[in-house]
């Protein structure tokens, strides 16, 4: 199972200040953590973090904490998930961009 996730907060939290430049960097941060010690295949973008699990409970529990890790930077959380579930396939956050990378050199070889 592959998700790409984003999670920002949003309003003023009691007890943070704000970035002078409105940047969740900071929160992310703390989201991204949660991801990397997880210990499934993962990759950051600067829009979404995708990560692949083997099932949808071990994905989710993940997303969900990484949720929760952001929570103190603001009043409020905000998350967009986009999953991709396909039962018996690994290896798919790499083998997707693989097979498109060859598809587009394909293509370039007519």
């Amino acid at each position: 199972m592959l998700v790409a996730f984003s999670v920002a907060p949003s309003g003023s939290a009691p007890d943070r200040t704000e970035s002078p430049d409105a940047s969740v960097h900071e929160a992310v941060a703390a989201a991204v953590r949660v991801v990397r010690e997880s210990g499934l295949a993962h990759r950051t973008t600067s829009m979404f973090t995708e990560i692949e699990g083997p099932d949808w409970d071990t994905v989710m529990d993940v997303v969900k904490r990484a949720t929760e890790a952001v929570m103190p930077f603001g009043s409020r959380v905000s998350l967009v998930l986009k999953a991709d579930i396909r039962p018996g396939y690994s290896g798919e956050l790499d083998g997707k961009i693989e097979r498109l990378e060859r598809a587009i050199g394909d293509a370039g070889a007519e």
